[in-house]
């Protein structure tokens, strides 16, 4: 989708006046702060609050936006692919700016050690209900990736996390890693807690049973704020049972079903929705296609890419312009779309994404106590130590990491492997040079419901075959065919990779220890997080047990890692990489 010059001119606009003057509140008391930086005056008569991919971090962390966001096609170089400080140009963000350190990379350790942590519910809840109280009726919905990704939520299938979500206040609720606690819990959490207490509807139009084609789920929610009838759609991660274990949600179907998309939205105007929108957790990309060709969205409140982009994108269709947005990840921002509605439709509209500064919002009372309560029975085993590290350790981008790399490293280590695979996952915080790895900290990266550490044989030719299919997930022209997460991770492995060459043909020169991969030889991979079934059974360590032996044999530290990428080809001067 490219923008036309004045959508452009109206996307920086709407930049411009998204509380981007950050700076003159970073050294502020947190009572100075929130009356300024949080200070958004009231707009219109509806409006809906925003967040998406939390991954059940219920605390303050710091987090690293992506180095390299690479876009293909008719998106490459566009946005959200751009990140550093070409992504600040394209805001007119100033750098060393408060707002530089929410959207981008750039000198992350002396940012987040200037500016503290973000996200964290207790603050998330102060922001709500600042917001709130200037917007009587405002609706919080929340796009998915919730339920999973702490220690906690593991250790409670879930349970934690619902309990805090109702106590922010989610109204209307979507997902994705959700389904991977298994059909059985899904079902029990939202036919029983999401409904007991205060309720949150879970929505998604595009689940349906393998049998007979039946919803699993309601398509979608009407609700009224402020006498205007507003639908809310669901749309869960449309490749669940790829990225994911299919044997988890194996009486369900999912995928993009636009067409039925289309019926729903249709069927929401005619009884009588004045404003619909879609809780989307397809990833940017596929929204940004989705929306020139449905009609009747207003706007798209989009999630799994984990893109904090500032601004609301428009997208004509064939019925109008649909809004897309992306309101990031781990708690560390706060969409908020205000909507004037007159005559029965959107006349206009406000769009901001706040960033969520920790030190910035004093932490809610209650939340407080709540969180507390929640992690007590595992303070002990969340707070044990198990080295410090002397290197960044992040995780996010089209590549490795450098917490990727230390579970790559001690997947070859412990596992005897020549060569290592780790999950192309986006969630997991960030930690700064000379902070302790606690089992929290490394559970924040691991924790998932199908951890195997598997060690197999595989021959040049397959471990080809492999990351070509990845990269195509990752890399094809066409949005609705990139199924999951960013890249795998390789350990061990060297290549070259051209993200713009053609299916089959991005991966070469391949090469072990600086020595060509024969592709007829076998060579021992280990890897984690399989999702054949079989798996489950074959008394694999889980892979929190092997980086742990790996940490403890480092003698109390562990030191910078080396990353290792591959070598990309046709990509000088992309935005979406930073030099």
């Amino acid at each position: 989708m490219n923008l036309s010059r004045r959508e452009f001119l109206n996307v920086l606009g709407a930049a411009s006046a998204a509380g981007f003057g950050l700076g003159r509140w970073a050294e502020a008391d947190a009572a100075s702060a929130q009356a300024g930086l949080y200070d958004l005056p009231a707009f219109g008569n509806v409006s809906l609050l925003h967040l998406t991919d939390c991954h059940a971090q219920l605390r303050p962390l710091h987090h690293r936006e992506p180095s390299v966001n690479l876009g293909v096609g008719v998106l490459a170089g566009q946005l959200p692919h751009r990140v550093g400080e070409a992504l600040l140009q394209s805001l007119g963000v100033p750098a060393g700016s408060a707002a530089a350190h929410a959207f981008t990379h750039l000198d992350f350790e002396a940012a987040a050690r200037r500016y503290g942590r973000v996200g964290g519910f207790a603050h998330l809840a102060t922001l709500v209900k600042r917001l709130r109280a200037d917007r009587p009726g405002a609706l919080l919905l929340d796009g998915g990736d919730t339920w999973q990704g702490s220690a906690t939520a593991l250790w409670t299938q879930g349970q934690d996390m619902v309990e805090a979500c109702q106590l922010l206040g989610v109204d209307v609720m979507t997902g994705h890693w959700e389904f991977t606690h298994g059909m059985q819990r899904v079902q029990t959490l939202v036919e029983g807690e999401l409904k007991a207490g205060r309720r949150i509807d879970f929505v998604a139009q595009n689940v349906k049973t393998t049998d007979f084609g039946d919803p699993v789920f309601a398509p979608f929610v009407l609700r009224e704020v402020n006498g205007v009838p507003c639908a809310v759609i669901g749309q869960a991660f449309p490749y669940t049972p790829i990225a994911n274990p299919r044997h988890l949600v194996a009486d369900w179907s999912f995928g993009i079903q636009e067409e039925n998309l289309q019926a729903v939205i249709d069927e929401a105007r005619r009884r009588g929705a004045q404003v619909v929108v879609l809780l989307s957790h397809n990833g940017m990309d596929v929204d940004l296609k989705l929306a020139g060709r449905v009609r009747g969205l207003d706007a798209i409140f989009g999630g799994h890419t984990h893109d904090g982009l500032p601004m609301a994108i428009p997208v004509k269709n064939g019925g109008g312009t649909t809004l897309v947005t992306n309101a990031g990840s781990h708690g560390k921002f706060l969409g908020v779309m205000d909507f004037a509605v007159r005559g029965g439709r959107v006349a206009d509209f406000r769009y901001r994404l706040l960033p969520v500064f920790a030190n910035q919002l004093p932490a809610d009372p209650e939340m407080d106590a709540l969180i507390a309560r929640l992690r007590r029975p595992f303070e002990a085993r969340l707070a044990e130590p198990l080295a410090v590290t002397d290197g960044l350790l992040y995780r996010r981008g089209n590549f490795n990491g450098s917490w990727d790399q230390l579970i790559c490293d001690a997947l070859r280590a412990v596992r005897g492997a020549d060569i290592a695979f780790s999950p192309g996952f986006r969630w997991g915080g960030s930690l700064l040079p000379g902070e302790v790895i606690t089992r929290e900290a490394l559970m924040d990266q691991l924790a998932i419901t199908y951890p195997q550490a598997t060690l197999t044989e595989m021959t040049g030719a397959t471990i080809k075959t492999v990351l070509e299919d990845v990269a195509d997930n990752l890399f094809n022209p066409d949005p609705y065919y990139q199924q999951g997460g960013d890249m795998v991770r390789v350990g061990g492995l060297s290549y070259s990779l051209t993200p713009g060459a053609a299916m089959g043909r991005r991966i070469d020169d391949l090469r072990l220890n600086g020595r060509p991969l024969d592709a007829d030889r076998t060579y021992r991979v280990a890897g984690w997080a399989p999702v054949a079934e079989e798996a489950a059974r074959a008394g694999h360590p889980p892979i929190w047990d092997v980086v742990e032996t790996w940490l403890k044999a480092q003698g109390g530290r562990v030191a910078p890692r080396q990353i290792e990428t591959p070598r990309l080809i046709g990509v000088a001067g992309d935005p979406g990489l930073a030099a």
